[in-house]
């Protein structure tokens, strides 16, 4: 069935017309996934879609009584609520329903010696009762506690105002405000933004399980892998649809082009046979190979000709290196680092050899951005050790872009770190990410995300150092430009230490993975795919691993024990918990429904003392299930 059609959209703002007969349909549990390069109107046309823009011409049409829901790249809170209240509002219907619940069973009380009136009571209550099930009123607590520690919020972040977190966060809270709300069509603009891996992989598992469709755009290449059954790629405002994943819809992305690459091709050499016929017909210069000619011309005219095929534009570079290292390049040991009375990581061992590209993944606040800043000096270690091999030059990528200067030119920017290169020469760098003609004199206050990203590894690629630290270095460029950056790191001949989320730049570049915990780096041979599937079957690091003494083995393996037998004897108790919750919601349920018997309100003093049981077992239920959050968590 038919949830939503667009028809024909076009969208301009002053003279840049953005959508150009943009046109899409969603089915009823379909996954959509929306790509194309940056600024080519995909938030543009999710918004029009949202009802937050307004399009210019073309039609909308949604099917009767759709609810949408719409996740910005920033949402809005009440700053003075708590995260737990704000994800908890969802619920005030809800709330609603049971207050209203509770009148009615005082009222059927009153009502007893009126049989017309109780009854009537009763349908009503009988009715508004089925409304509450259906809306997991029984339920809806543990629901908010699920989705809080799917997307990451721990136990005390709960009761913290809304209005003290942070831009991600509170991303996350909308989100899981909206997820709450179950709408029959998701609208998600970068829902991976600020969520570290595991909040990345529950909310897949989510959305795969989700009864509703979901339109969604982001530049996560394995989260569209995972999710999206039909892909939607706009470009030159206009929408091409494409059956499958993002994998899937890369191979018939090419393959359409190459066929529609050939077809201009072979029309344009039929048009220039024809136009040689033309030309030697006039060239007789008789009156019946003139008609000829000109018969031929009209022909000519009509026919309907073939647009060629262009890409638009991506970024061209690669990274290369002045000099050799040595075999070894960069040794950690016994690092620490803390603010505040807090530790962030201990323990920290790595070694890195020539040629090494490792990934560094950890859960967000665990201070791999902090990891990173201790290595190049922009911070000091509390304890331990850091130490470079011969010859090493380190090149360091930082998400935030702080080393850039906003009041100079990008020009300047690129040239004031490279005097030994004429003009020409920094604006041929410039110009292999996208900065040509007047865009090197823009200030680079005036740029974006994805324009300071490029500015930044423009300045990287000229350095030409043989170890790259790389933080996040996938944010903020498109699709194809994260591609190009992905091939520039496989030809590299240095070594590479990157943090990132995007588990397909991961898979594409790594080697090995290091994950960053609180007490130290354990590592994984191979890329994302191989580490996840390691830790699924909840195996140890390779043994390619930093080495480590018996003494800390032992220590390992008797802390591993200990977790073990602890996490045991923890199911042990949420499953005698989830045990009573259930005895005590059937026992409630019961209740309920011989109140909402009118023959019970036929003896008015056992039916009130019904109600007082009933209340005092919903009043042991809620004791029930905070017990039982409080061992979830």
């Amino acid at each position: 069935m038919i949830l939503l059609s667009v028809q024909d959209l076009h969208k301009a703002f002053g003279t840049n017309e953005v959508l150009r007969g943009a046109s899409l349909v969603l089915q009823t549990g379909q996954r959509l996934g929306l790509v194309g390069v940056n600024g080519s109107g995909k938030s543009t046309l999710m918004k029009i879609i949202a009802g937050l823009e307004h399009e210019d011409s073309g039609t909308i049409s949604m099917q009767k009584g759709l609810r949408l829901g719409y996740l910005a790249q920033q949402g809005e809170v009440n700053p003075e609520r708590t995260v737990l209240e704000e994800m908890e509002s969802v619920f005030d219907p809800v709330l609603e329903m049971e207050r209203e619940l509770r009148r009615l069973e005082l009222e059927m009380a009153e009502a007893a010696e009126d049989p017309e009136l109780l009854r009537r009571l009763g349908g009503r209550y009988d009715h508004l009762n089925r409304e509450f099930e259906d809306a997991n009123g029984y339920g809806w607590k543990s629901a908010v506690q699920g989705v809080l520690a799917g997307l990451g919020f721990r136990k005390d972040q709960q009761e913290q105002k809304a209005g003290l977190l942070s831009g991600g966060e509170r991303t996350r809270l909308c989100l899981g405000r909206m997820l709450l709300q179950q709408p029959d069509l998701l609208l998600l603009d970068e829902p991976t933004n600020h969520l570290d891996l595991k909040s990345i992989a529950w909310l897949e598992n989510y959305l795969l399980t989700y009864r509703g469709a979901v339109l969604v755009i982001s530049h996560d290449r394995y989260f569209m892998d995972h999710v999206c059954d039909h892909m939607a790629e706009l470009l030159f405002g206009r929408v091409e649809l494409y059956e499958g994943n993002y994998t899937q819809y890369m191979v018939q992305r090419e393959e359409r082009f190459e066929i529609r690459l050939k077809t201009w091709e072979l029309q344009q050499k039929e048009i220039e046979r024809q136009q040689a016929i033309i030309e030697r017909y006039r060239s007789f210069n008789r009156e019946k190979s003139i008609r000829a000619a000109e018969s031929r011309e009209k022909r000519l005219e009509k026919l309907e000709r073939v647009e060629k095929p262009v890409d638009e534009h991506t970024v061209h570079f690669h990274f290369s290196c002045r000099r050799r290292t040595g075999e070894d390049v960069l040794m950690l040991t016994e690092l620490k680092k803390g603010y505040d009375g807090r530790t962030l990581f201990d323990h920290v061992d790595m070694h890195l050899r020539a040629g090494d590209r490792v990934a560094l993944i950890g859960d967000n606040g665990v201070g791999k951005s902090t990891l990173f800043k201790c290595i190049v000096g922009q911070e000091k270690p509390d304890n331990g050790l850091i130490r470079f091999g011969s010859g090493v030059d380190i090149g360091y990528y930082d998400q935030h872009q702080a080393g850039l200067h906003d009041a100079k030119t990008v020009l300047d920017e690129v040239w004031d770190d490279f005097r030994r290169l004429d003009q020409t020469e920094v604006r041929g760098a410039l110009g292999m990410f996208l900065f040509t003609g007047d865009d090197v004199l823009m200030p680079v206050s005036t740029l974006s995300g994805g324009e300071k990203g490029r500015v930044a590894l423009t300045k990287l690629m000229l350095h030409q150092d043989n170890l790259l630290l790389l933080d996040e270095p996938t944010n903020h460029l498109d699709m194809d430009s994260r591609e190009v950056l992905e091939k520039a790191l496989q030809d590299f001949p240095g070594t590479i230490l990157a943090i990132s989320h995007d588990r397909y730049f991961i898979n594409k570049f790594a080697t090995r993975v290091a994950v960053l915990e609180e007490g130290g780096i354990r590592e994984y041979l191979g890329n994302y795919d191989d580490y996840f599937e390691k830790i699924n079957r909840e195996q140890a690091p390779d043994g390619n691993a930093p080495q480590v003494t018996r003494t800390q083995l032992d220590r390992e393996k008797r802390k591993s024990r200990e977790e073990t037998r602890r996490l045991n004897e923890q199911k042990a108790l949420l499953a005698q918990a989830e045990q009573v919750v259930m005895r005590a919601e059937e026992e409630a349920a019961e209740m309920e429904a011989r109140l909402a018997d009118p023959s019970i309100w036929q003896e008015p003093e056992k039916a009130q003392e019904l109600s007082r049981a009933y209340q005092r077992k919903k009043e042991e239920i809620e004791k029930l299930y905070a017990d039982w959050e409080a061992l979830e968590g």
